[in-house]
């Protein structure tokens, strides 16, 4: 059996990256840590979509997710075609604001955890006719943003590892694309505990999870190595590399303070 496996799946871009995969006739693994918003998940796009489906429910910043989620898919005798590794979060402030705990457990699934588990099932991708990695990284990634100075560095670290892997895999049966959104309709701002100003600013020009999904999915069976979502996005990712960066720095540094 092959299956598309999506971490961060039981909401927002992961859950409709999910739904696109399955509405093109993949059978779908979802992982996340609420078995509830799961297994709710996974009958709704099984009975939609008439797919098979199953999840696992993990804290994937914990120490070892990573290969707690192939052991399961091996164990299970899942065949992996497409890995999404969707899962991360971002931490607003000072860095100071957070304990060291809380950031490195940001830095565990934003960097840790897609690196490891594209490492770990490479050998099983490479048994398929045709696979695809599809790594989520942010509009953050193409500058500095201070007060999100850790989840911005974390998602650049996605980009680049992702364009190196691209070109590393490039003559054989896997593509890889990072898929890089701006603001979403999700519940990000919320754990990011963005501010009033960040929020503003998010909700003229917030995408839907079904729009993201929709360019990602398209983006990554296109075989593109780099997807902006929405026009304003890729003008601020052209914005960053032309203008100086203090003054990029400066402009974000706003936003979020």
């Amino acid at each position: 059996m092959s299956y598309a496996l999506i971490t961060g799946a039981s909401k927002g871009i992961g859950k409709a990256i999910a739904e696109e995969l399955a509405s093109r006739g993949y059978d779908i693994l979802l992982v996340a840590r609420s078995q509830e918003l799961l297994a709710q998940t996974a009958s709704a796009i099984s009975t939609k979509h008439q797919v098979k489906t199953d999840f696992l429910a993990t804290d994937l910043s914990a120490e070892n997710a990573a290969l707690q989620v192939f052991n399961w898919c091996t164990e299970r005798k899942y065949s992996i075609t497409v890995l999404v590794n969707n899962a991360g979060y971002g931490l607003s402030g000072p860095m100071e604001k957070y304990s060291v705990e809380e950031n490195r457990n940001m830095m565990q699934l934003n960097m840790i955890v897609p690196t490891m588990l594209c490492q770990l099932f490479l050998p099983m991708l490479k048994l398929q006719t045709k696979a695809y990695i599809m790594n989520i990284a942010s509009s953050a990634a193409y500058q500095a943003v201070p007060y999100l100075s850790i989840y911005s560095a974390s998602k650049s670290f996605v980009l680049n590892f992702s364009r190196g892997l691209h070109q590393e895999l490039k003559n054989t049966n896997i593509s890889v694309t990072c898929i890089s959104p701006g603001a979403t309709d999700t519940d990000f701002v919320v754990r990011a505990q963005i501010g009033e100003k960040g929020l503003k600013t998010a909700s003229n020009v917030n995408m839907s999870p079904s729009e993201v999904a929709k360019i990602a999915v398209n983006g990554m069976l296109a075989g593109k190595t780099e997807v902006i979502t929405g026009l304003v996005n890729k003008l601020g990712a052209f914005a960053a590399w032309l203008l100086p960066k203090g003054m990029v720095e400066s402009s974000v540094m706003k936003i979020y303070k």
